[in-house]
């Protein structure tokens, strides 16, 4: 089954089975400070199918994206969309136990330039019990999203930001430090930098 709202519904995704009720709260990562709950619609879900504190780096096609920046991101291996981890993640990914809470989405509102989340800014009780969320690697499948590893995100995240594509990273205070820039102009460097496609 894919993990995504009904009608009416918007989702969030805990490692907590245990939420009885969603008190608005300042993030650790917020950029604004102002307590709230957090949830995601149908097409932003998959960016958490995820352990929490997992680093991640998304791209998707949209009708604005140019065709290089297809080949060269999302490339022949299927779907319009491809979600890349860091090796070092593959056994939290596999491991853990995820849930999704459903919520009314009546108390929700969009937040940030591209509505990327929603926010309630009072107490939500959840719809019902938290549902198992299950095998991580089978959702991306069954979705169509590709689930790329590589040894170290920024470059991958680095070539999304600066492509026509629809992008977004979470949790990349945790990935792996970005690795030192090489200048290809400088005759001492034997191999110049690649991009990731």
């Amino acid at each position: 089954m894919i993990m995504r709202p009904a009608a009416g519904e918007v989702l969030h995704f805990s490692e907590d089975s245990d939420i009885r009720l969603f008190r608005p709260h300042i993030a650790a990562s917020a950029r604004r400070m102002e307590a709230l709950v957090w949830a995601v619609d149908a097409a932003r879900a998959p960016d958490y199918w995820f352990p929490r504190q997992c680093p991640r780096a998304m791209v998707w096609a949209r009708a604005s994206s140019s065709r290089a920046d297809r080949a060269r991101l999302i490339g022949d291996g299927g779907g319009e969309r491809v979600h890349a981890i860091e090796y070092g993640w593959l056994p939290a990914l596999q491991q853990v136990k995820l849930f999704a809470y459903r919520l009314p989405a009546a108390s929700f509102r969009p937040i940030g330039a591209e509505s990327h989340a929603l926010v309630a800014r009072e107490e939500v009780a959840p719809l019902g019990p938290p549902e198992p969320v299950g095998d991580l690697l089978a959702l991306h499948r069954e979705a169509g999203i590709q689930l790329r590893l590589y040894d170290n995100l920024w470059p991958f995240w680095d070539a999304a930001a600066g492509s026509t594509l629809g992008h977004s990273a979470i949790r990349m205070r945790n990935a792996r430090p970005r690795p030192e820039r090489v200048d290809p102009r400088r005759p001492s460097d034997p191999h110049p930098p690649t991009l990731i496609g």
